[in-house]
C-alpha cells in the first residue's frame, strides 16, 4: 500500500488507476480508519480490510489492488459498522448500502465538437427521469431525445439525480451527491444519455440541491460534526456549513461536486435549487465560487447556470467581479403566478398578490419581475430591479414541477383553463423575449398529473404526508376536511406511477402538440421574435383582459401581438399609437391561436368598419409588411 502517492483527480472519494484503487476520506471524528472490501453478492461478507493512513485536517488515505466495480465502505479501525463513502460515485444498493468504484475513462465520448449552450436562444425542458418514460431509465429517455430535438427543445433540465432513499422520488432529498441515482441506470448510462443529447444538438443541465440533504441515508455526520451548522436555520432542517468551523473543507466538498458532474458527465450547466436557503456570511459567497469553478471545469465549453431564488434577487445574475454570483438566468415565479391567475381566475394561497390582469403580463414581458422591491409579497420582501439585464436571463414558465404539484391532484394548466384561453396564454408566453421552460409533457397537453411523490416509510412518510396537507391548506379550497381527505398520498407507489407520461399522446393529442411545435418553430425562425430583445418591446393593456405587445425594429418590419382573455372586444376607435403600422407598411396576420388546426373555432376578421375586433380568448401575431 502506498501513502497517497497515486495521482488523484479529486480530493475525496475512490479513484481507479492502473489496476489499483486509491481512497481518500475526510473523517475528523475518527481516530483511525480503514477501507472494507465487500462481496458484491453479500455486503455482509468482508473480502479484505485496508488500513488507512492519517493526513492533516482529519483526512485518511489508502489504496489496494482492484478493478472498477469493486464494492467498498469506510469504518473506524476495528469497529464493526461501516458507512458508504461520502463521495461515492455509485450506490448500487442505495444510500444505505456500500459504495462502488467507477472508472469514468471506460466510456467513449464522441462529443468533442460540442461547444455547450449560449445564454440566449434556449428552450428548456424540465425532465424527471423516472416518469418521462414508462421504463423510467436513462436508456428509455435517450430514445425520445430525437423527437425533442425535432420540435426545437435545446436544453434538458434534469431534476435532481443524486442518489436518494426509496424506489421513487423527486430527487430533492438526495444524500449521495456524487452518485447518479441507481434507479435510472448506471453512471455510464447517464454518460450515454448526455453524449446522445449532444449529438442531437441538445444540452443537459442538472438540477442540484446544495441547500440541504435528505432525511434518510445521510451519513455525513458519522464522519464529521462540521458538515452542518446551527448558525443558520432552513425550512428543511440543519443548514449546511459554508461559513462556520471547518467550513473550508465543507466548501471544497461542494466545489468538487460542481467540478465532478461537468468533467465526468460533460454536463452543460446547473439549475441551483432554492438558493435563498444557501446561507453564507463568508466574504465570498459559495455560489460565486460555484459559478467560477463550474466555468473553469468546462474548459471553454459554454455553460448555462440558473437559479431558483424565492426572493428573486438579481445579485445572482451580477458578475462575480461586481459582487454577484455570476449566474446566467433566474427563475421568474412572478410571471407564472400572474399567468396562472389569468388562466384560472383563482388567486388564493401564494397567488393572492397577483391579479392576473393584462398589465401584469405586459410588465412581465417588458421587465421580467413584477415585484422589484416596491412591496412585500405574501408577507416577505420580494424582487429586485431588472434594468440592465437581458430578457433571456429570466426563465419563464406556465408549468414546472412545483407549481403543478402544488394543487389538489397535480393537474396541468390545460386541465384548469378553457382550451381557448390555454392556447392564447401559451402563445403569448412563447412570443415573449424571456427564456421559456416546459415541464415534461406540457408540449402535448399530457393527461398524466405531476404530483409530489417520495418513497418514505412508516413514521417519516406520515410526517411528510401531514406536512404536505399543511402546506396545501394555505389554499382555502384545499383546506376543507373533505379535500384534505382526498389528497393523494405522496408515499404511495400509485401516486408515482400515475405521473408517468404516455408518449403516445403526441399522436392522440395531435392538435395540442401541433400548437406547441408550430409556436416553437415560429419562435426560432421569426427574425424579430428570435432576437429576444426586450429593449425594443413596448406594451399596453387595453383593459384588465386585453393587451398588445410590439417589437420595434430599425428596419420597420415590426411584430405586433394582440391578446384578449375577456369577452369579444372592439377597439373603436383604435386610438393607441402602439397599433399604428410603420410608415408605408401595413399589418399582416401571421398566426392565430384560434386556427382550426389547433382545435380553435377559426379566426374572425380583426379589422372591421367598427374598429379593431379582438375575439375572446385569442392571441394574434402580426408582421409589418410592405
Amino acid at each position: 500500500m502506498s501513502n497517497g502517492s497515486t495521482p488523484r483527480r479529486y480530493p475525496i472519494g475512490a479513484e481507479y488507476h492502473d489496476g489499483r484503487v486509491h481512497f481518500r476520506v475526510w473523517a475528523p471524528k475518527w481516530t483511525s480508519a480503514e477501507v472494507v472490501i465487500l462481496d458484491p453478492a453479500n455486503a455482509m461478507h468482508e473480502l479484505a480490510v485496508v488500513r488507512m493512513t492519517p493526513e492533516e485536517h482529519g483526512f485518511y488515505v489508502g489504496d489496494c489492488d482492484g478493478q472498477p466495480g469493486l464494492i467498498y465502505a469506510f469504518r473506524p479501525h476495528a469497529q464493526s459498522r461501516w458507512f458508504p463513502d461520502p463521495a461515492s460515485h455509485f450506490q448500487l444498493q442505495g444510500p444505505e448500502g456500500p459504495s462502488q468504484v467507477v472508472d469514468p475513462h471506460q466510456f467513449a465520448w464522441t462529443d468533442a465538437d460540442w461547444r455547450g449552450l449560449e445564454p440566449r436562444s434556449q428552450v428548456i425542458y424540465e425532465l424527471h427521469v423516472g416518469t418521462f418514460t414508462k421504463a423510467g431509465t436513462w436508456r428509455a429517455a435517450a430514445e425520445e431525445l430525437a423527437e425533442l430535438a425535432r420540435i426545437d427543445i435545446t436544453a434538458l433540465e434534469i431534476m435532481p439525480i443524486a442518489d436518494f432513499a426509496g424506489d421513487f422520488g423527486w430527487g430533492y432529498d438526495g444524500v449521495n451527491l456524487f452518485a447518479p441515482c441507481r434507479l435510472y441506470g448506471t453512471p455510464d448510462d447517464f454518460r450515454a444519455f448526455v453524449n446522445h443529447a449532444h449529438s442531437l444538438g441538445i444540452g443537459v443541465i442538472l438540477d442540484v440541491v446544495y441547500n440541504h440533504f435528505g432525511p434518510v441515508g445521510n451519513y455525513l455526520a458519522q464522519y464529521s460534526d462540521h458538515y452542518f451548522t446551527d448558525r443558520h436555520v432552513t425550512e428543511w432542517g440543519a443548514a449546511i456549513n459554508f461559513d462556520d468551523a471547518d467550513s473550508a473543507i465543507v466548501r471544497d466538498y461542494f466545489l468538487t461536486n460542481v467540478r465532478y458532474w461537468i468533467e465526468e458527465f460533460h454536463l452543460d450547466g446547473y439549475r441551483f435549487d432554492a438558493t435563498q436557503a444557501i446561507v453564507d456570511c463568508s466574504p465570498r459567497h459559495i455560489l460565486a465560487e460555484m459559478s467560477e469553478v463550474a466555468r473553469a471545469a468546462a474548459k471553454g465549453r459554454r455553460l448555462h447556470l440558473s437559479v431558483e431564488n424565492q426572493p428573486q434577487d438579481v445579485t445572482n445574475l451580477r458578475a462575480t467581479k461586481n459582487g454577484g454570483f455570476g449566474m446566467d438566468a433566474i427563475w421568474n415565479d412572478d410571471f407564472h403566478h400572474a399567468a396562472r391567475v389569468c388562466a384560472t381566475g383563482r388567486n388564493e394561497g401564494y397567488y393572492r398578490d397577483f391579479a392576473g390582469h393584462a398589465q401584469e403580463l405586459v410588465t412581465a414581458a417588458r421587465h421580467g419581475f413584477l415585484y422589484q422591491g416596491q412591496a412585500r409579497v405574501n408577507g416577505h420582501e420580494r424582487g429586485s430591479g431588472t434594468r440592465g439585464f437581458d430578457a433571456w436571463s429570466f426563465v419563464s414558465f406556465l408549468q414546472n414541477h412545483d407549481q403543478v404539484a402544488n394543487s389538489a391532484y397535480g393537474l396541468r394548466l390545460h386541465q384548469l383553463a378553457s382550451p381557448a384561453r390555454f392556447r392564447a396564454l401559451t402563445a403569448l408566453w412563447l412570443f415573449m423575449p424571456q427564456t421559456p421552460l416546459f415541464l415534461q409533457g406540457q408540449e402535448f397537453c399530457a393527461s398524466s398529473p405531476f404530483l409530489y411523490f417520495a418513497d418514505l416509510q412508516e413514521e417519516l412518510g406520515r410526517i411528510v404526508w401531514e406536512g404536505r396537507k399543511s402546506f396545501l391548506s394555505q389554499f382555502p379550497s384545499l383546506a376543507t376536511r373533505d379535500m384534505q381527505a382526498t389528497l393523494p398520498d405522496p408515499c404511495a407507489r400509485r401516486t408515482f406511477e400515475q405521473c408517468k407520461l404516455d408518449l403516445s399522446e403526441r399522436q392522440s393529442h395531435a392538435q395540442e402538440y401541433r400548437l406547441h411545435v408550430d409556436l416553437l418553430q415560429l419562435r426560432r425562425s421569426d427574425p424579430v421574435i428570435q432576437r429576444q430583445d426586450a429593449t425594443v418591446l413596448d406594451g399596453v393593456a387595453f383593459s384588465t383582459d386585453a393587451l398588445a405587445l410590439r417589437y420595434f425594429t430599425e428596419e420597420g418590419y415590426d411584430r405586433l401581438i394582440l391578446t384578449n382573455y375577456g369577452r369579444d372586444l372592439t377597439l373603436s376607435p383604435p386610438s393607441q399609437p402602439i397599433l399604428a403600422a410603420p410608415t408605408k407598411r401595413h399589418w399582416e396576420l401571421l398566426w392565430s391561436s384560434e386556427h382550426t388546426k389547433y382545435g380553435g373555432q377559426g379566426t374572425s376578421p380583426w379589422k372591421t368598419d367598427a374598429g379593431w375586433r379582438l375575439a375572446a380568448d385569442t392571441t394574434l401575431l402580426f408582421a409589418a409588411v410592405d
